[in-house]
């Protein structure tokens, strides 16, 4: 049992997942970030691999991505800040990239240095499910991460499924058609859609993400599900904070309400 499986079976409601782009604001910000994330109450932490076509994702992240590059940011770069962050981190850490940089780099070489430096999981959201399974899937699996699918509520119930059948850490509800930062309550059609998902009984728990930025939408996403993922609301709370340890007990407090 991974990190990630160990914290969804100590946890079942509530879970509290932070994306951040490495490398932002300043290159070497990755670990003190991670580091006040875990003295601050985060379950689990989503760190982006900063790219120059991020398709996914909104303004707020592409910016911070864009910053980040500049700043010199590289897979290279990353996983060597990771390699000693397993002497001062416990929480679950998910690498999220597209595949292109992946590939580039080489994917099973990403794969082991990811798992030499103490990483649990991976999301590559333009990664399709049939060449995961057919190419990638034994790569991930002897490297010991967990592969985490997204769906959306366009993604029909036999495929919902399928994708249950291929990961092995969470399930990623994107909350909306649209990128990441959304600042908007979660609508009944999204609700809905949560609930239904919830009641399909899938071997893996459901985490969601895209629109969750507040305490309200925290408590929305999380009324049927076992946790969300905030990124854009805090690489806004980053942008206009302070120093990353004021910065990220400030936004979590914001969160959770907790003091």
């Amino acid at each position: 049992m991974n990190r990630i499986q160990s914290l969804f079976a100590n946890k079942k409601r509530g879970i509290l997942s932070v994306y951040f782009t490495a490398g932002y604001p300043n290159l070497n910000d990755t670990v003190p970030t991670l580091e006040a994330f875990e003295k601050h109450g985060v379950d689990m932490v989503e760190l982006g691999i900063p790219y120059s076509d991020p398709l996914a994702d909104g303004p707020t992240i592409q910016e911070s991505s864009t910053i980040a590059i500049r700043n010199g940011m590289r897979i290279e770069v990353l996983l060597s800040q990771l390699k000693e962050v397993r002497q001062k981190v416990s929480i679950p850490i998910v690498l999220m990239s597209y595949f292109n940089p992946t590939y580039l780099y080489g994917f099973e070489r990403f794969c082991k240095q990811a798992s030499e430096a103490g990483v649990d999981g991976l999301i590559i959201p333009d990664l399709p499910a049939y060449e995961y399974e057919t190419t990638y899937k034994p790569i991930v699996e002897r490297y010991n991460l967990s592969f985490n699918m997204l769906i959306t509520s366009d993604t029909p119930d036999e495929r919902i499924r399928k994708i249950d059948e291929l990961t092995n850490g969470f399930i990623y509800m994107v909350s909306s058609a649209a990128t990441t930062g959304g600042t908007s309550s979660m609508s009944d059609a999204q609700m809905d859609y949560f609930k239904r998902v919830s009641e399909m009984k899938m071997n893996n728990p459901l985490m969601v993400g895209f629109g969750v930025h507040n305490q309200q939408t925290f408590a929305e996403a999380t009324t049927y599900c076992n946790g969300a993922i905030i990124g854009s609301a805090f690489i806004r709370a980053q942008k206009n904070g302070e120093d990353v340890d004021t910065t990220v007990k400030k936004f979590v407090s914001s969160i959770t309400g907790n003091q």
